[in-house]
């Protein structure tokens, strides 16, 4: 069958396979650079089938048009382990030894941090589908996102805590070790004191391989804080609510966007249910191409999307957009060149979690949403929060 054939990296590489029973096809390699193990496996399965439903239904229709050939893809998913030191592993591997035109991930932003790092010194245009954190793409012009920042969800989070829940003291526990965990938690703190005077009764951190939280939340339990705030991964969240919920809180709780994976209800067993979060869609009630996408992915894979299902696959379509208006040379370094430039030059796009419009850092500016974790583990929505 038909092979990649790997060159040095050259400026005259080519990014395309040649020739195989005397017919010649042309491969576009794109990079996943994705945790399909570690503390949250489950981001790097969305990211993965997201990639897959792509993959299948673009060269099950012949490959993707570009400037009128067709090009199959083919997708490398790279495991980042949900390590910051693996994340660059994978970005140098995907970038000098696959030799992939761009990349899609890593997803979180202690992870696209520094592999974004890397992609912008090797001139590798790399797009992250759920990074929120402002270094991702400062000062770097081959790295971009597809979800809104922090500096948007904390502020507009904090405005709808106070007029929900009528509190005025906050506890907030964070990741210490994770720069999207603590970054959100400082910036929720100070849009509560500073936007909606209000006061933080506890500021405790913990650390990744944390199971216990005994100590943070005896002294949220001997606060007066009236709302527990948890800008977390799932995979934490999980045992916080429910050692929360066995120590006795009964108060609300609020969370970010990395609450939204399918498996949190199940983990938490259902310690989070009556719970709120900021997130990037919600797929209870969704229509148009946001209830298709959600169809064929449950058909698929079984379970609802979560955010960063469907973040990827908006990312990865913006992606491929990109391409189609560069066009390909077979250069690989003018072709991300090309890329670069073509993704800069998106101003708007229509995906599946919603209209966006790009600055020209690469960041896209668009709505947050609040959902409700309901009785039956749906994230329903609850209200649209505009820039």
């Amino acid at each position: 069958m038909k092979k990649i054939m790997a060159f040095g990296l050259t400026a005259g590489m080519l990014a395309a396979s040649l020739f195989a029973n005397g017919q010649q096809e042309q491969t576009i390699k794109i990079g996943f650079n994705i945790p399909l193990t570690g503390d949250s496996p489950k981001v790097g399965e969305g990211s993965k089938f997201a990639g897959e439903l792509i993959k299948k239904e673009i060269n099950d229709a012949g490959g993707l048009d570009v400037k009128g050939k067709k090009y199959k893809l083919e997708f490398i998913y790279v495991d980042n382990e949900l390590k910051p030191e693996s994340a660059i592993q994978a970005a140098y591997k995907l970038i000098d030894q696959d030799h992939v035109l761009a990349c899609v991930g890593p997803d979180g932003s202690g992870r696209a941090i520094p592999a974004g790092e890397i992609n912008n010194q090797k001139k590798t245009p790399m797009i992250s589908p759920w990074a929120t954190n402002p270094k991702v793409t400062l000062n770097r012009p081959y790295v971009f996102r597809a979800c809104f920042l922090d500096p948007f969800q904390a502020p507009v989070a904090a405005k709808f805590a106070k007029d929900q829940f009528k509190v005025s003291k906050v506890a907030i526990l964070y990741n210490l070790e994770d720069d999207y965990s603590k970054t959100l938690a400082e910036l929720f703190r100070d849009a509560w004191t500073k936007q909606q005077g209000g006061t933080v009764e506890v500021f405790e951190s913990f650390g990744q391989k944390d199971q216990d939280f005994s100590v943070q939340l005896t002294k949220v339990m001997n606060s007066k804080a009236e709302l527990l705030y948890l800008p977390c991964y799932y995979n934490h969240v999980a045992l916080i609510t429910s050692q929360a919920k066995d120590l006795g809180w009964t108060g609300p709780v609020m969370g970010s966007d990395s609450w939204g994976s399918a498996d949190l209800v199940n983990l938490s067993k259902g310690s989070v249910i009556g719970d709120y979060f900021t997130t990037h869609y919600a797929a209870a009630g969704a229509t148009g191409k946001t209830k298709e996408f959600i169809d064929k992915y449950k058909a698929a894979y079984g379970y609802i999307p979560d955010d960063v299902g469907a973040l990827s696959y908006d990312a990865t379509k913006i992606l491929l957009l990109a391409i189609q208006n560069a066009g390909l040379t077979g250069n690989l370094q003018k072709d991300r060149h090309a890329i670069k430039d073509a993704l800069g030059k998106i101003k708007d796009y229509d995906g599946v979690t919603g209209k966006m419009e790009f600055t020209p850092e690469g960041d896209p500016i668009k709505e947050a949403v609040v959902v409700k974790i309901a009785a039956n583990g749906d994230f329903t929505f609850v209200k649209s929060l505009k820039p």
